[in-house]
């Protein structure tokens, strides 16, 4: 893993560099014109939060029945990018709801199940760090419950009404939308994967760290 992180990295960051430039040469959309290429880092900022939740529920499902630390370490660490990327997906969310529905926000179904759930990681990450004895358990099954609302979220705009455009405006985008939509799909599910990376080998010193305590204590 550590021979991969460096040029993993780099091609991360390459990524980031041309991500621009890719979007700047796809075509306007027709009616929000310019504003409309927000969709491109909004979109792939809510894949990378979706993934980040998924490998959350899965670590902390074989964190509960298991009792990994690595798993654990895998748990704590997407959670926290779960946070970080879903409050640039409610900020860039805003920032075009502002152009399209002429407002920063609105207690739309998708919008506010996103926002909820946002609410529920910051929750775990405090009660985590907070909530002493057995709390590394509950906020595992909050991970797991994350897991189990993303269908949801996605959903949303078929099951309820909703002002937020449909599912189906994904497989619908043109070749020169599309291109640049994966591609930047792409460089944040990367951009997921470094910093995974990252905080779980913080994970792993820290874990190093405390049993050097506790035998230095003993």
């Amino acid at each position: 893993m550590k021979k991969l992180f460096v040029p993993l990295a780099i091609v991360t960051a390459g990524m980031f560099v041309a991500a621009p430039i890719a979007i700047g040469m796809a075509d306007l959309e027709s009616t929000m014109l310019l504003v409309q290429k927000i969709f491109y880092f909004h979109f792939a900022t809510w894949m990378a939060m979706t993934a980040a939740i998924a490998v959350c529920g899965v670590a902390s499902l074989v964190y509960l029945f298991m009792g990994s630390k690595v798993a654990d370490w895998y748990a704590v660490a997407s959670a926290e990018l779960v946070v970080i990327f879903g409050i640039f997906g409610l900020f860039s969310g805003s920032l075009w709801g502002r152009k399209a529905w002429g407002v920063w926000w609105q207690w739309d179904a998708k919008l506010t199940i996103a926002l909820l759930l946002e609410l529920a990681f910051i929750s775990a990450i405090l009660v985590r760090k907070y909530g002493g004895a057995g709390s590394d358990k509950l906020a595992a099954a909050v991970g797991i419950f994350g897991l189990a609302v993303v269908p949801f979220v996605y959903e949303a705009v078929n099951i309820w009404r909703t002002i937020h455009p449909l599912t189906s405006v994904v497989p619908s985008l043109p070749a020169t939308m599309g291109g640049p939509f994966w591609f930047c799909v792409a460089t944040f599910l990367l951009l997921l994967v470094v910093l995974l990376m990252l905080r779980v080998n913080l994970g792993k010193r820290q874990a190093a760290l405390d049993e050097l305590y506790l035998a230095y204590e003993d």
